[in-house]
């Protein structure tokens, strides 16, 4: 009986090895082994590399010495579908397994839904997910949205009250896992999530950035993760 006993706990022991062996191999590090995309935009990358709803929206602006990515004002664009009308997605780059880092500065009026949106899975016009990140949660607001053919729809499963932009800039981190679905945000404090969501709609996809109808700066923009495709495509004309 002791036999048995034992060789039944090795037998869970060996998968529960096999299976953390897996996850391990899934896992990466977020160090510049791992770093598949990023720009400072004092690099030379410019208003070419993204693909806007509306490039007259957008600029790149030199902040003392530091160059930004700006979303100076709104977009001329309605999507098929209600989601955001300001977005600038990363042209021909695609991520599955990923860690997104940028710095995010809100330049626009304080209200409840004052924004700032984080873009992945981008498949075309109506079909991503987003993070809207704004200064009062509500059920329109502060939440990851699955934009799928239809208008957005919240799909986390935690959130906060919402978050301080004030005058200041921000460091916002997004970790997809395509195996689990799981998707975390952070804002600046990178040890606990504001938000916690998990889907498996869309597999690997653009990354992109801007805000529902907003405006706001970009920056040190960092995506780590197991590896990238590369794609030549317009999503706007998906």
């Amino acid at each position: 009986m002791y036999k048995m006993k034992r060789i039944a706990v090795l037998a869970v022991l060996v998968l529960m090895s096999a299976h953390w062996g897996i996850l391990k191999a899934q896992q990466y590090a977020l160090t510049d082994d791992y770093l598949l995309y990023s720009t400072s935009f004092d690099d030379g990358v410019d208003l070419t590399d993204f693909a806007a709803t509306d490039q007259s929206a957008w600029k790149i602006t030199d902040m003392d010495g530091n160059k930004v990515l700006e979303l100076h004002g709104k977009s001329d664009y309605r999507g098929r579908v209600r989601s955001p009308f300001n977005i600038a997605a990363l042209k021909d780059h695609y991520f599955g397994d990923f860690t997104l880092e940028v710095r995010l500065k809100q330049t626009g009026r304080d209200y409840g839904h004052r924004d700032m949106c984080l873009f992945f899975g981008i498949q075309d016009p109506a079909n991503f997910y987003y993070v809207h990140m704004a200064s009062v949660a509500d059920p329109h607001a502060h939440n990851v949205f699955l934009v799928n053919d239809a208008p957005r729809v919240a799909i986390a499963s935690r959130t906060t009250g919402g978050v301080k932009w004030e005058q200041d800039w921000h460091t916002i981190r997004i970790r997809r896992e395509l195996a689990t679905g799981t998707i975390a945000v952070y804002f600046d404090d990178m040890e606990k999530p504001i938000m916690l969501a998990t889907d498996d709609h869309f597999p690997a996809g653009m990354i992109g950035f801007g805000s529902f109808d907003d405006t706001g700066m970009v920056d040190d923009i960092k995506v780590w993760g197991p590896k990238m495709g590369t794609k030549t495509t317009n999503w706007l004309e998906e």
